[in-house]
């Protein structure tokens, strides 16, 4: 069922006016954001018609933008990329462990964003790699998939990495598995440290490089001595590291990374209104004692938009990312070897004991509303376009099916 107020609907009540009053400032990359969520399964993007095979129900489904900072296209897109990860789950504890930069850093973050999110992919990545393989902790190799947030709960610039990490790892020699301790995997603060230092040095060097750019009111930090400065009492505050408790078990892991793995700045469902007041939403305030106090807060539609797209991420810039025993060139070898070493059945075996296979004349999921028959495509029609085929009947009134694909 469509939501009562959807991000789109904001677009097209106040996008127009937004992208006057901020014409010049907005990026190639907001621009086609903001087209794309507003033709999303509309008639600008084409469709198809749907007819059941029983009672003749009728349906009319327009085609998704698939834009990968949509609200509306980011389901279908995590049920693909867990149905790929659900094989690769090991049958240990999984741990969550969250690095976030200090609020000193987001302008530079918002001027730089592929540079200093780059950054803080590695330093987190490379800290938790670096603690794991020390002896003195865990002494293993470890594998870890790390999601970017950059947002808060109030839209606001908050860039972060959410790590899930299992709780353990081949030992150095690789010819063993190495488990945490229970409930317990690696130290925060040690972990704060590292992931500081790791962090500033790599964007002290991406200064020193000319990676980076300044503007506005940030201008003085092309100077190399002014940046210094800029950075130097973020040497001694102490990082935000986060490790939460352990997950009940790999179906607990798979249920996070839904909720997490393509979620965007907000979704449709915590809209509440759009009226002579502005935009207003439910949040999450954590100021009070850290715990969450769930909040509205209205704001004027063009901060709304302004704050949206803030989050817009950079062109072909990857915001899940695969490290050590996950990472892409030898991923299936590690995973084999570490169920060998845990004794653990192949994944072919485990994704036959957990779903039986569909019958092959089964029906496909696509199903009437009305009767539950077989709904079969009858026409196809282009982008700006509307169906051909006339409605079946005096009085007939088509159903809009929203398509996930």
């Amino acid at each position: 069922m469509r939501p009562v107020l959807e991000v789109a609907d904001i677009f097209h009540a106040h996008g127009e006016a937004f992208r006057r009053a901020q014409a010049g400032h907005l990026s190639l990359g907001q621009l086609k954001v903001m087209s794309a969520i507003q033709a999303c399964r509309t008639a600008q993007l084409g469709g198809h018609v749907e007819r059941c095979e029983d009672c003749d129900h009728q349906r009319i489904a327009y085609n998704s933008c698939r834009n990968r900072h949509c609200p509306k296209c980011q389901g279908a897109a995590a049920q693909r990329w867990l149905e790929a990860r659900q094989a690769e789950l090991l049958p240990l504890a999984y741990y969550h462990v969250v690095f976030t930069l200090p609020a000193q850093i987001g302008d530079i973050a918002f001027q730089n964003k592929a540079v200093v999110y780059g950054a803080l992919f590695k330093a987190a990545s490379e800290t938790l790699l670096t603690i794991a393989a020390d002896p003195k902790h865990l002494g293993a190799r470890i594998g870890l998939t790390a999601v970017l947030h950059t947002w808060g709960s109030a839209l606001t610039h908050h860039p972060h990495v959410h790590c899930i990490v299992p709780g353990g790892g081949l030992a150095l020699d690789g010819q063993s598995w190495v488990s945490c301790r229970p409930r317990f995997f690696l130290p925060v603060r040690v972990l704060s440290r590292l992931f500081r230092r790791l962090f500033l040095e790599k964007l002290a060097a991406a200064h020193a490089e000319g990676q980076l750019s300044f503007f506005g009111e940030l201008a003085s930090l092309a100077d190399r001595a002014a940046f210094a400065a800029r950075l130097a009492p973020l040497r001694r505050i102490e990082w935000v590291v986060y490790a939460k408790r352990p997950f009940a078990g790999p179906e607990a892991v798979l249920a996070y990374l839904a909720r997490y793995t393509h979620r965007v700045a907000i979704s449709s469902s915590r809209l509440v209104a759009l009226d002579d007041r502005g935009v207003t939403f439910r949040w999450k305030d954590y100021r009070q004692d850290g715990q969450a106090r769930r909040k509205l807060m209205t704001l004027a539609p063009s901060e709304f938009i302004r704050r949206f797209l803030i989050h817009v991420l950079p062109t072909g810039f990857h915001r899940i990312r695969h490290y050590g025993l996950f990472a892409n060139p030898a991923r299936a070898a590690n995973l084999a070897k570490a169920r060998a070493l845990l004794h653990a059945p192949p994944p072919s075996a485990v994704a036959a004991n957990a779903e039986p296979k569909p019958e092959p004349h089964a029906k496909p999921s696509i199903t009437c509303p009305c009767c539950g028959g077989r709904m079969v495509l009858m026409e196809v029609f282009e982008r700006w376009s509307g169906p051909d085929s006339p409605p079946p009947g005096p009085g007939y009134r088509p159903v809009f099916r929203i398509d996930s694909s």
